[in-house]
């Protein structure tokens, strides 16, 4: 069968052509006949067959004859490039040492096709495997790329276009992992750019561009002796008439200013480079967003407008913050290149960049006519673009930009509507933060109102902007959006009858958003009324192998988490739903044609997740819904399933089931156990960070509620979690965190298992949890700390700094009886200690922690830090002057550190600068002000998080210590 399908030439079309190649090769021959012959034949849909036959099965046919069918359509020669660079993929060059010499032969022919053919060849090979070109070759002299690279090279000087082209494409290739015979033949590599730089061609203009940004990224260092030249040459590229051209040259200032190169290298060249980002930011005359420019909400959107969206597996732990990608997948051009380059521009020179680039956007933002909008619209952008890195230069005038952005947003062009959407939510932290100040919340509410007014456009891409910026709007104010909670909520009752499928899912992020913002405000009967229906609606509507559940099911999940056990009126269904979900799914791996969908993980994933958050949010009322479901049978399969985002979420799960209903676990807990401790092992932990991460929270979480049923696998689990503590490095946070957390529970729970083992790890063990923030969660490590150390007091004697260190991460213990604990362990260890050896541990401490414990033993009774190391924490807020706040440390260079964070934040609303820090270093009292002008924008929340950072150095003992000594 496999072989009659294979195609076969026809013998008369065979002869007719090979006879017209025959003609083609003879020197009297009518080329421009044969030429238009050859043309007719190319409309036949095989021609590309009977060429690549003859050329390479043709026997008995002169080899004239078959080079003429591989010259004579480039489409071929380039397929059979291709073919031979997945053939030396899979036979390596020692596998097939001939083709070296076949291509230096054609290299060297000085007949353009062969050359075009192997060149074409050498490029894909270098694209496909650079690497299998710098081995040692058995029966070769020298490596093959020290034979390709000088040839190569001279090819750089071809009157050939193609030629150039590939030589130069081929030769890039291996910047990244810079061979020795390239990085020896740099200098005359880098004479060859310069040489190729004024180019005719643009696509080696391009290439050109590209080498020298690669270069910039991985090898500055060769291009540090020719700096100014490349940049001078860059800044007219980036001009250059072909748009690609100029794009490659524009990831320039990007790749500079991302591989923390000096500055000052590009400092003199900003007045030039900052209107050359400007002028580029404007959108073309063919960029295809401008065909989306008319009130199209009416039109459905087609399929691809639909771009794939992922779920992201939900993850417990401190340092989940990948950032969701839009669900949009747009074209990379020159216009986005050139607001990413002046954004990183604005983070390297910060508020430099401003007296170059304010008069151009303001001269931009003066043109009126209808014909200039593109001009604003790019200043809009511009503005935008610089919010984050400018910010300290342009916080007096925020009020003003705001107040001049609002009107725009009801533009008559689309584009500039939807772009000032986006400039706004740039600086939402900072409409947030003056809600304070004089006029500050009127302005907020002239903001919400216009983006909520946007939300409801008549054009698509503006909605999608206008949904993204009240994203991020909600984000920043929380609850202060409870006031508008009913008009917001009809502004999106009303988008749901609007809204085609695409800005459907982004509406639910946004949902799902203001529920994770205004939390328990959402929970009142007018708002529920507004918000549950079209929501339910819409889900009984889409069927269960329609995509367009993922963001629904995600949207569910924050509204669930917010409202609580009032969720419970919606549940049942919602419950139902997931479950039928996974079983669907679940059966559809092994027969999608009695399930009636194809397989698709992610709607296992979704819901999943979604039953995380009824856990969450209903608490113990879950369990109901639990008993009288198989939902512990599909969740023991989920946890074992290939795919690793659903072992991730069924782990979660696990772990949020634990919490609130651990019963319904029991009949499977010993296999819940085994496969949750299986994940833990360090070729898992290598595969799949993030499922052991919940796998191991999840075992932590079962210690605490089944208690001494856990003991079969304490062991196995601490095996698992001792090499995570001990090679931490390149790990993720969480999964140190977690890892430290559960072995505390353990032991905890199981003392007696894990204390004979504490000398082994309780060194990695108290650094990790140094780490941990204050919760209930560091609470149970410590009762585990206390416990182990009782049981085996001198597993722990020779690491008692690190168990000192470990007890003053604490900023306040609120639980007693844990306080006690730790004071009686220390109390202990002092008695226990001989003469001399106490201190000789208080020794080896860092300052801060050695001279409070010192000062406490002095003065034995009662723990009072009488040495004034100590930085106030907790700081909940400010209402006038800062006088009051002291920072007590022992180094100025802390000081030094608080000062220059003060440096960034801002002036509080009351008219008293910020008075004093005072420093006291021993006897010597330094009082520095800081004036209120100096100061730059926060909120006093954002210093009290500051401080709490500052805190975890320098730690305050006296509430820790109390009564221990």
């Amino acid at each position: 069968m496999a072989a009659a399908a294979l195609w076969q030439p026809r013998e008369e079309g065979l002869r007719e052509i090979c006879g017209l190649l025959e003609q083609q090769i003879s020197p009297n021959a009518d080329q421009v006949r044969i030429w238009q012959q050859l043309q007719q034949y190319n409309r036949l849909a095989d021609f590309n067959n009977y060429l690549v036959f003859i050329l390479t099965h043709a026997v008995g046919k002169s080899l004239e004859v078959r080079q003429a069918a591989g010259a004579s359509d480039r489409t071929v020669r380039s397929t059979v490039g291709t073919v031979v660079s997945v053939l030396l993929q899979l036979e390596r060059v020692a596998g097939w040492p001939e083709l070296l010499e076949a291509l230096v032969q054609c290299l060297a022919s000085n007949d353009f096709n062969l050359m075009e053919g192997a060149m074409d060849a050498i490029y894909k090979i270098c694209e496909d495997i650079p690497e299998e070109l710098d081995v040692d070759v058995p029966g070769l002299s020298e490596r093959p790329i020290n034979i390709f690279v000088p040839r190569l090279l001279q090819f750089f000087q071809s009157p050939h276009a193609i030629l150039r082209k590939l030589s130069l494409g081929s030769i890039n290739q291996f910047i990244v992992f810079m061979p020795t015979a390239l990085f020896m033949s740099m200098d005359q590599y880098l004479q060859g750019l310069f040489h190729l730089a004024q180019d005719p061609s643009a696509e080696v203009r391009k290439l050109v561009c590209s080498a020298f940004v690669q270069l910039i990224e991985v090898r500055p260092t060769v291009l540090e002796p020719h700096l100014r030249n490349v940049i001078e040459y860059l800044l007219q590229a980036n001009k250059d008439p072909d748009d690609e051209v100029s794009l490659e040259a524009c990831e320039f200032w990007s790749a500079y200013c991302d591989g923390n190169l000096p500055p000052d290298g590009l400092r003199d060249y900003l007045p030039r480079l900052i209107p050359i980002l400007l002028s580029n930011m404007a959108y073309a005359e063919d960029d295809e967003t401008l065909f989306d420019t008319e009130d199209d909400e009416a039109f459905p959107d087609r399929d691809q407008d639909l771009k794939p969206r992922f779920h992201s597996s939900r993850f417990h732990g401190s340092d989940n913050s990948e950032e969701d990608d839009e669900d949009t997948v747009n074209v990379w051009n020159l216009r986005k290149c050139s607001a990413a380059g002046l954004d990183i521009l604005s983070n390297v020179f910060g508020d430099e960049i401003l007296p170059t680039l304010m008069p151009l956007i303001q001269q931009k933002l003066s043109t009126t006519s209808d014909s200039s909008w593109k001009e604003r619209e790019a200043a809009v952008l511009a503005i935008g673009a610089v919010a984050e890195g400018c910010i300290n230069g342009l916080y007096p005038h925020i009020p003003e930009i705001v107040t001049f952005l609002i009107p725009l947003l009801d533009d008559k062009f689309p584009l500039i509507r939807s772009i000032s959407c986006w400039t706004l939510s740039r600086f939402s932290k900072f409409i947030i933060q003056n809600i304070g100040h004089r006029d500050g919340y009127e302005q907020f509410d002239k903001v919400l109102m216009g983006v909520l007014r946007r939300i409801l456009d008549t054009n698509k891409r503006v909605q999608e902007a206008a949904c993204s910026a009240f994203a991020t709007l909600e984000e920043e104010a929380a609850e202060e959006l409870a006031p508008r909670l009913e008009i917001i909520l009809q502004h999106l009752l009303c988008a749901f009858g609007k809204y085609q499928r695409r800005n459907l899912r982004i509406l639910y992020d946004a949902i799902g958003t203001l529920a994770d913002a205004v939390g328990s405000e959402l929970n009142q009967p007018k708002y529920l009324d507004i918000l549950m229906p079209p929501l339910i609606a819409k889900w009984q509507q889409l069927a269960n192998s329609d995509k367009d559940l993922f963001p629904l099911l995600e949207c569910f999940t924050s509204i669930s988490q917010a409202l609580g056990p009032a969720f419970s009126q919606f549940a049942e269904p919602v419950f139902q739903r997931c479950i039928s979900l996974i079983e669907i799914q679940q059966l559809a791996k092994v027969d999608h044609v009695t399930a009636g969908v194809q397989y698709d993980k992610e709607f296992t994933v979704c819901s999943l997740d979604l039953l995380s958050g009824l856990a969450e949010g209903l608490g113990s009322g879950i369990e109901a819904l639990v008993a009288k479901s198989n939902l512990r049978d599909l969740l023991l399969q989920c946890c074992m399933d290939q795919a690793t985002d659903i072992r991730q979420s069924a782990l979660a799960l696990l772990g949020d089931l634990a919490k609130v209903c651990p019963g319904q676990l029991h009949p499977h807990l010993s296999d819940f156990l085994r496969v949750a401790a299986e994940q833990l092992n360090i070729a898992a932990v290598k595969e799949a960070a993030s499922v052991a991460n919940n796998a191991c929270w999840a075992i932590g979480e079962l210690a605490v509620q089944v208690r001494q049923e856990i003991a079969p696998v304490v062991l196995t689990v601490i095996s698992c979690l001792v090499p995570i503590l001990q090679n931490a490095e390149g790990l993720n946070k969480s999964l140190r965190e977690n890892s430290a957390i559960t072995l505390g529970r353990l032991g905890w729970i199981c003392p007696e298992l894990v204390a004979p083992h504490v000398g082994h790890f309780i060194q990695p063990w108290c650094t990790a949890l140094c780490m941990i923030r204050d919760d209930y969660e560091k609470e149970d490590a410590f009762r585990g700390l206390c416990a182990i150390v009782r049981a085996n007091p001198s597993g722990a004697v020779n690491s008692l700094s690190f168990l000192c260190k470990a007890v003053a991460s604490w900023h306040e213990i609120q639980s007693e009886d844990l306080h006690n604990d730790i004071c009686q362990v220390l109390n202990g260890y002092k008695q226990m200690l001989p003469n001399g050896a106490w201190e000789q541990c208080m020794s080896t401490l860092e300052p801060p922690v050695c001279l409070g414990w010192r000062s406490g033993y002095m003065n034995c009774g009662r723990f009072t830090c009488a040495s004034p190391r100590k930085v106030p924490l907790r700081i909940k807020s400010y209402q006038g002057n800062m006088s009051g706040l002291v920072f007590a440390c022992n180094s100025t260079d802390l000081f030094d550190g608080i000062h220059r964070l003060v440096e960034r934040k801002k002036k509080y609303q009351a008219p008293d600068p910020w008075n004093q820090f005072e420093v006291r270093d021993h006897v010597q009292l330094l009082k520095v002000p800081l004036h209120h002008e100096d100061r730059r924008p926060s909120s006093s929340h954002d210093v009290s998080k500051a401080v709490d950072a500052v805190g975890r150095s320098v730690r305050s003992m006296d509430d820790i210590f109390d009564q221990t000594l």
